[in-house]
């Protein structure tokens, strides 16, 4: 059985997809980017300020499913510029707690609205 997750403190869904599927005891979030869900408009500043947003929004997803970060087990980062991982990795450090989730890091040519960042995750809802 596949459960939709949407709340309105994340932005809604650019296209055909959920900002989360509960299913298997598992939650799977769909990638957020740095977009404000009270603006529908992508944040600007450094890389720093759209990882924020983009976790924000996540953290925002999971509290509308009844968890936080303590429950995430893995997460895909996709950036513009590897060089900018440093920045991004020290705002997301901020949001998780040892042990820190499996996550693969990955350099894409293009994002969604040109964000800089986009994250996707996979959290334990059930024991």
């Amino acid at each position: 059985m596949r459960e939709p997750i949407s709340t309105p403190g994340a932005p809604k869904a650019l296209g055909p997809y959920s900002q989360a599927i509960r299913a298997g005891g598992f939650l799977f979030l769909s990638g957020q980017i740095a977009i404000d869900p009270a603006t529908n408009q992508l944040v600007g500043g450094d890389i720093a300020a759209q990882t924020r947003r983009v976790l924000e929004n996540l953290g925002a997803v999971l509290q509308g499913a009844g968890i936080s970060f303590d429950r995430v087990v893995k997460t895909t980062v996709f950036m513009t510029d590897l060089a900018e991982f440093p920045a991004m990795n020290e705002v997301y450090a901020e949001f998780f707690t040892d042990p820190a989730p499996a996550r693969a890091t990955l350099q894409a040519a293009r994002l969604p609205r040109d964000a800089r960042v986009e994250i996707d995750l996979v959290a334990v809802v059930g024991d």
